[in-house]
């Protein structure tokens, strides 16, 4: 019987990973220190997390990103990733980091409608087109957009221009099989109905799949599961596994205005 829970445990593969969010919040802190151009704690919504930062370029703004964050759905925020917005601020580009609520206070359901909210602020603010990522949980958020159930209005979807899931999760029913699901408390119905890879996509919108070549295999499954099913709907998609890298360095060059994610972020390659 596979060990499930092991499967999902990047932490444990990975040595002194229980320093790194501290160290991911001394860099965001900083980073926004350094800013010029910040927008802090836009509401997309009513509650205390349906919140939203915005980082502005220092000239015309090409476009928006909308980077969402991960953690499983039940941890962090958005102000531990402020500085990952530095790649596509560097090429013009507006960025917005959403927070949104944790479970178990929210179902995936509701944590996805908040997500389609965040977008649609966020789209209101910056003109042009839109690129949406995520990392992780973030990555399963993001490419939800794209699915045939996608809360995002006409005017909106029809901006999205490229979508960017890092070490994404887009089939959810093996997650049923772990201690999280005591906190994300999915049902078989659930988990189905929130697997983008489980859905028909809603048009034709490009999909990068990128993973780290270090990462748990589980993750790399992922990637490779929905870039291969959405191929089959004539969706452009990718899947890059870049080598060496584990679940966290993977979305560390979107800090690098230089790096082969953020040129894939922006539309470059």
């Amino acid at each position: 019987m596979r060990d499930w829970d092991d499967a999902y445990a990047n932490s444990a593969h990975i040595p002194g990973s229980d320093k790194l969010p501290a160290l991911w919040a001394e860099r965001a802190a900083a980073y926004r220190a350094a800013l010029r151009g910040f927008r802090p704690d836009i509401a997309y919504g009513a509650s205390e997390r349906q919140r939203l930062d915005l980082i502005v370029p220092d000239g015309d703004s090409k476009g928006l990103v909308v980077f969402v964050h991960g953690g499983y759905w039940m941890r962090f925020d958005k102000s531990a990733w402020t500085d990952l917005a530095e790649g596509a601020r560097h090429h013009g580009w507006s960025v917005a980091l959403p927070s949104y609520t944790l479970t178990p206070a929210a179902r995936l359901s509701d944590i996805t409608a908040e997500i389609a909210a965040a977008i649609a602020k966020a789209a209101s603010l910056v003109a042009g087109p839109i690129r949406l990522a995520g990392h992780s949980a973030g990555g399963h958020l993001v490419t939800r957009m794209l699915c045939d159930d996608s809360r995002l209005e006409p005017a909106v979807y029809n901006r999205i221009a490229g979508t960017l899931s890092v070490s994404g999760l887009h089939d959810l029913r093996p997650l049923l099989k772990t201690k999280m699901n005591e906190t994300l408390r999915m049902t078989m119905e659930e988990a189905t109905l929130e697997s983008a890879a489980l859905h028909l996509p809603r048009g034709h919108s490009p999909v990068t799949a990128w993973v780290g070549g270090g990462e748990r295999p589980e993750f790399i499954r992922q990637s490779d599961l929905m870039a291969n099913v959405w191929t089959g709907f004539d969706v452009p998609t990718h899947l890059v596994i870049d080598p060496g890298l584990n679940h966290f360095t993977v979305i560390d060059g979107l800090k690098d205005p230089s790096s082969p994610i953020t040129a894939r972020l922006i539309g470059f390659d």
